[in-house]
């Protein structure tokens, strides 16, 4: 099971990784902070409060949608191992109760491996940090957080739940029918998805309102900050859960520069033939992006306005400037979790597929395709995904990172655009790029070495 499950731990360590930390270091900074300044500003404290539980909630979020997303994609490929289970007997609710098990298993044992590795990482934080500058001398940084366990058990709820959903289409599926291929449903299935359509479509609106409203209340108190999240939160849901709908026509708009030849045309089609797969193998880069680029300009137009808000007060604002640094430089790394989790779903979600296309490559090989265009067929698909992601995920960080300054900040700097952070930016580009090649390279390999006789003889 372990080294089945491999993926899935490693995902749930990462998630809960990001969480814990994120949680312990909101601590270990709030402990951090200069005592004048919160005195002078009991404002500053209000708002401090309730950014690092929104912090805290995002962490959780991502992991959560992320790993579900993971975890998904495994089961679909595994439609062959639950179909045989199913020939010899196996009910359908037990084949689910099984996968269930092995997902909370999984979850458990990636969340306690990543709550460890945060304990230790934020243990050298305050031994290391007030020797090399990074933290004030004397003060008592906590370690421990009950909010850091909830963080474990939802990494492990969630990925229970994520088995349960995910082997719940395979489930009803013939047992004889499914032993032949992977379960996925192609583009006219995926489309005639009425409820999920729906709901997609209320989340999104109502999510896109309340942030309206957050940005326009934001000019009046810093509480609206709550309104826009929740908007950002219900929005962002929306995007996900109709991810089979709007990620085929924006990798259908990006295909355009690489529809030329043969592998590049196959490429393409590839992603418009599955749209629940293309969607799985984006969206989770889409969210690393996202959140990426949200820090950054969050962080980056909240340093712009606050100190433009409190340039009255040069105590004040020096405090400020302090404070932020130190913030900027942590969660600037606490983020980067978000797109190592994002790269490893891009890399499972790449080698789930060369796998379940065992045949449609050999195929390709008997018909004249050589070793080398179907590397580059793999290649191209890799490419295709991760610039649409990171073109759309660039796209909704800056939005959404101004609209939680500006719904912050708003009432004492009035409306600003955003502050875009751009070496971060460039950084994230390049990042992509790196994972585009990376993330195809072991599919790649596997997908040419494919016989192309014993392709075709697999069932």
């Amino acid at each position: 099971m372990l080294r089945e499950h491999a993926s899935t731990l490693i995902v749930s360590a990462l998630s809960a990784l990001f969480a814990v930390t994120l949680i312990l270091f909101t601590g270990i900074l709030t402990a951090a902070i200069d005592p004048a300044v919160i005195e002078e500003s009991g404002t500053f404290r209000a708002v401090l409060m309730m950014v690092a539980l929104i912090f805290i909630v995002i962490a959780l979020y991502v992991g959560a949608i992320v790993t579900a997303n993971t975890f998904s994609t495994i089961i679909a490929g595994r439609t062959r191992t639950i179909a045989l289970l199913r020939l010899v007997g196996a009910s359908s609710a037990r084949v689910r109760s099984r996968v269930a098990g092995e997902g909370l298993v999984a979850g458990l044992l990636g969340g306690v491996a990543g709550f460890g590795i945060a304990v230790a990482l934020c243990a050298a934080v305050t031994v290391w940090g007030p020797q090399l500058g990074w933290l004030p001398e004397g003060r008592d940084y906590p370690l421990f957080d009950p909010l850091a366990l909830v963080a474990v058990g939802i990494v492990a709820l969630t990925t229970w739940a994520a088995a349960w959903t995910g082997s719940r289409r395979v489930g009803r599926v013939s047992p004889i029918a499914a032993t032949g291929a992977a379960v996925e449903l192609p583009a006219e299935q995926s489309r005639r998805r009425p409820a999920r359509t729906v709901w997609a479509t209320i989340l999104l609106v109502s999510g896109a309102a309340l942030l309206a409203i957050g940005i326009v209340l934001g000019l009046a108190t810093p509480l609206a900050l709550l309104i826009s999240f929740v908007g950002g939160i219900l929005s962002f849901t929306g995007i996900a859960l109709g991810a089979h709908l709007i990620m085929p026509p924006l990798l259908r708009l990006s295909g355009r520069a690489f529809g030329r030849g043969p592998s590049g045309r196959l490429a393409v089609a590839n992603a418009g033939r599955f749209p629940e797969r293309s969607a799985r193998s984006t969206i989770g880069l889409v969210i690393g992006v996202t959140l990426v680029t949200m820090f950054a300009v969050a962080l980056a137009s909240y340093e712009t306005m606050t100190l433009q808000a409190f340039a009255h007060s040069p105590a004040l604002r020096a405090g400020l400037s302090e404070t932020l640094a130190v913030t900027t430089a942590v969660f600037t790394g606490l983020v980067g979790f978000s797109a190592v989790i994002a790269a490893v779903g891009l890399v499972n979600t790449l080698s789930l597929s060369v796998l379940q296309r065992t045949r449609e490559l050999g195929l390709l090989r008997v018909l004249g395709f050589t070793g080398a265009q179907v590397r580059r067929m793999v290649l191209v698909e890799s490419a295709q995904m991760t610039l649409t992601a990171l073109g759309f995920g660039l796209l909704l960080g800056v939005f959404y990172g101004w609209a939680a300054a500006q719904s912050l900040l708003g009432s004492q700097a009035g409306l600003m655009a955003p502050t875009v952070p751009w070496p971060i930016i460039g950084g994230v580009a390049v990042f992509g790029l790196v994972l585009a090649l990376v993330a195809a390279a072991a599919p790649a390999r596997r997908a040419i070495r494919v016989s192309p006789v014993a392709a075709l003889a697999a069932q």
